[in-house]
């Protein structure tokens, strides 16, 4: 599974080194760093959505404070 982070200035703005911050550490927690790759990209050109994320291509809008839940319902339960 690959996740991109988008790390473009709007999205930073609005939290994307701790939505990248908080899903290393839920990967790594969770053992998944077999299993899913995480990078990041510049401008998605989604800027007014927040911090713009991809999981195998579908677009998402994460705050820091939703990561978790967007990890443990679009990661992790992907992957049981």
């Amino acid at each position: 599974m690959k996740v991109t982070v988008c790390i473009g200035s709007s999205c930073h703005i609005k939290g994307s080194r701790q939505v990248v911050e908080q899903l290393q550490y839920l990967i790594s927690e969770n053992n998944l760093t077999d299993k899913v790759e995480l990078g990041g990209t510049f401008c998605m050109g989604r800027c007014q959505e927040g911090v713009c994320v991809t999981v195998d291509e579908a677009f998402h809008s994460v705050t820091p404070e939703a990561t978790k839940d967007f990890f443990e319902k679009e990661i992790k339960a992907e992957l049981a």
